[in-house]
């Protein structure tokens, strides 16, 4: 059995990884795997067409001086899936890319399984694209429990929640397992400590770091001793002690992953951008402010944002739980006194903690997300053709 994939950025390269593995675990015969992966994917045998790396780009700025190469690489990725014949095709992540592909490869092979894995999130924006997804993905693996419903309601593809990846990731377990014991909710330090978040790209730090600061200065004016961490990415650590270098209150820098989720599991509150980071935080039980600000282009583009919210844990819950904060309403001033009521037991700070505990639960899987999705390509294939074997799935829409 053959499934061709393709796979745009690295957190993606590490779920394409668990899904080879549980098609593997799954299938009554050997899985040979081609198409686009990362390093995770090359592990289990993938030989990538090219670096995905490629595909890593911010901004639509970016995208747009990018174009003719990524047009040229949608071409070759389509051409490869067509000569390989693949029994599925499976798409994650990366709608730009991926669907483009997924488009063409449907008009050439109109039989041909396809499976989207983490569908783009058409419920921020573009709710339209659900309906159209359904003319060339048979099947949605999602991995927000809120997704199948929107789908559903938007006449989009089939669609199955398996679970987030962040479920399993053993340092965050380990600190869900300890909140979930607990009677109460925690109390906050004294002094407290106060994570800094501000992206793992560049150009995220560039626009944010220096309010951060500001913003991190007020606070000790307010809650003097206050403690700051900030987890930084290797590549970026560099960057971040040079912005950092001459801000009044410095926060202690910590890299690798084990440190960072020692940090998560410390902190009383956070300042974050806002990003898949905040869902990271809503698990760990880490109250919190989001701040973003979009590049030039996208900041012109913005009008084409229809969701309510850009904050995920917002959406799971569906009611404004978490405060964002977008460009001209990133004030230092109002963040450090949103700050100083999550550091303290306040109202605010209790209402957000009870409301991760809810996200826990309604997030809460009892399967591996990799086996389950296995699972549900295998069952796209068989709808197909009749040359493996029936095998029970207990995973349904």
């Amino acid at each position: 059995m053959k499934i061709a994939f393709v796979v745009g950025e690295n957190s993606s390269d590490r779920l394409g990884a668990a899904l080879i593995r549980g098609l593997r675990n799954r299938s009554a015969e050997p899985v040979e795997v081609t198409g686009l992966g990362g390093d995770a994917m090359a592990a289990e045998g993938l030989t990538s067409l090219f670096d995905i790396d490629e595909l890593s780009i911010v901004g639509v700025g970016a995208v747009l001086a990018r174009l003719p190469q990524l047009v040229g690489r949608i071409g070759q990725t389509v051409r490869h899936i067509l000569a390989e014949k693949p029994d599925a095709l499976v798409v994650i992540d990366s709608y730009a890319f991926s669907h483009r592909v997924a488009r063409r490869v449907r008009k050439a092979l109109p039989d041909l399984a396809i499976v989207n894995y983490v569908p783009p999130a058409v419920w921020a924006y573009h709710p339209e694209r659900s309906t159209a997804m359904a003319g060339y993905i048979d099947r949605a693996i999602c991995v927000f429990p809120f997704e199948p419903a929107f789908h559903a309601r938007h006449g989009g593809p089939p669609s199955t929640y398996v679970g987030h990846p962040l479920m399993h990731e053993p340092h965050l377990a380990a600190i869900m397992a300890r909140l979930d014991s607990l009677p109460a909710q925690p109390s906050p330090g004294s002094p407290p400590t106060l994570l800094i978040l501000p992206g793992s790209r560049r150009g995220e730090i560039n626009r944010l770091l220096g309010d951060f600061g500001r913003t991190l200065e007020l606070l000790d004016a307010r809650l003097p001793g206050v403690r700051a961490i900030l987890p930084a990415v290797p590549r970026l650590r560099a960057l971040i002690e040079e912005k950092v270098a001459d801000w009044p209150v410095k926060p202690e820098i910590v890299t690798g992953e084990a440190e960072k989720w020692a940090a998560f599991a410390a902190a009383d509150a956070a300042l974050a951008a806002s990003g898949t980071v905040a869902l990271e935080l809503a698990l760990a039980g880490v109250p919190m402010a989001l701040c973003y600000r979009l590049d030039p282009v996208g900041y012109i583009l913005r009008h084409l944002i229809t969701g309510w919210t850009a904050a995920l844990p917002n959406y799971i819950t569906d009611h404004p739980l978490v405060p964002e904060h977008f460009h001209e309403f990133i004030r230092p001033e109002a963040l450090a006194r949103r700050l100083q009521r999550l550091l303290t037991d306040t109202p605010e700070r209790r209402a957000q903690v009870e409301g991760f505990r809810d996200i826990r639960r309604k997030m809460a899987i009892d399967v591996d997300p990799g086996d389950a999705a296995a699972a549900i390509v295998l069952a796209e294939i068989r709808a197909r053709s009749m040359v493996l074997p029936p095998q029970p799935s207990p995973y349904s829409s």
